[in-house]
């Protein structure tokens, strides 16, 4: 048994790696070939496509009725994005910042955080909250679709278009990239959650910690696959973009199959570090056009903080 969850560790790490490779190079060829800003490409198709893991684990979980794992799965990605992938790729390499769409693309992060706040302070999220959060999830593709259509339409800013045929190869990649990447992840955290049970870790903080970084691992080998190319406006379109969908999106559909029960741990200690780290990337991004290494290593040590934390004080 414990040969057998090795080897799947190492089979899933090679099929999100190599998934993530193909992922990559195809979402920026599709940028160039279709005229789309990278940065639009990576807050949309590529956070749809490496958020599938939170979704699909965390609704599985509420549906099996695992409130708890789908609850800490959803807001400890959301941390995770941020203090671990994004503070190491931005403590690894400097990233420029168009500070236009990092404003408002981190204005939507922030209401998301807030809104969550605001409807979990009666410690349960109901059908109508998820409806909120569900709301702010369809006007940030609405945003995205309207900044789409601008960079298309736009006066003196037309872009030829490469006919969607001439884009097979690349569409076929892409899918069959994310596919990798979202079964290799899918197999990580079945994996780690066996190894996390015959240690008799709380389901809480099985969610929060391992479950939150196995499903964002795609994030995470994205950004750093991504960023190492040269490509660094996806890893921040796409931490962006996905951290607004795993507040909005996973858990507003989670609480439409049931209600979820909020613990006083998540409203008093995870959901608090989860706004202190949007808003220092916030503050970080609008502060100067360029995402400092020291302000990336900042954002690692209050992830490890934060991880520390509950290993001290929840276990």
């Amino acid at each position: 048994m414990v040969l057998e969850t090795a080897l799947l560790l190492v089979l899933s790490l090679l099929m999100i790696t190599k998934g993530a490779d193909w992922f990559v190079e195809s979402a920026v060829s599709i940028s160039e070939k279709s005229g789309i800003p990278k940065i639009i490409v990576g807050a949309t198709i590529v956070s749809f496509a490496t958020t599938s893991p939170e979704f699909a684990v965390s609704v599985t979980a509420v549906y099996m009725g695992h409130v708890d794992l789908s609850v800490g799965n959803a807001v400890g990605s959301a941390i995770c994005n941020i203090g671990l992938v994004l503070g190491l790729i931005i403590a690894i390499r400097a990233i420029d910042v168009d500070k236009h769409g990092f404003v408002r693309k981190g204005a939507f992060m922030l209401i998301s955080g807030l809104l969550l706040i605001l409807t979990t302070l009666d410690e349960v999220l109901s059908s109508f909250d998820g409806i909120l959060l569900l709301l702010v999830f369809v006007g940030f593709m609405y945003y995205n679709y309207k900044l789409q259509r601008a960079v298309f339409d736009g006066e003196g800013n037309k872009r030829e278009r490469t006919p969607l045929l001439d884009m097979k190869k690349d569409l076929l990649l892409f899918v069959t990239g994310a596919l990798m990447v979202v079964l290799g992840s899918r197999i990580l955290v079945d994996a780690g959650i066996a190894v996390a049970e015959w240690l008799g870790v709380p389901q809480m903080l099985i969610g929060l910690t391992l479950v939150a970084l196995g499903t964002s691992l795609p994030e995470l080998i994205t950004a750093v696959s991504s960023t190492l190319k040269g490509h660094q406006d996806i890893s921040i379109g796409n931490i962006l973009g996905a951290n607004i969908m795993d507040i909005t999106l996973i858990l507003g559909v989670s609480s439409q199959i049931s209600y979820l029960k909020i613990q006083k741990q998540s409203i008093m200690y995870d959901f608090p570090a989860m706004l202190l780290i949007m808003v220092l990337l916030v503050i970080f991004g609008i502060t100067r056009r360029k995402l400092e290494r020291w302000e990336g290593g900042l954002l690692l040590g209050v992830y490890l903080a934060y991880i520390a934390g509950l290993f001290i004080y929840f276990r």
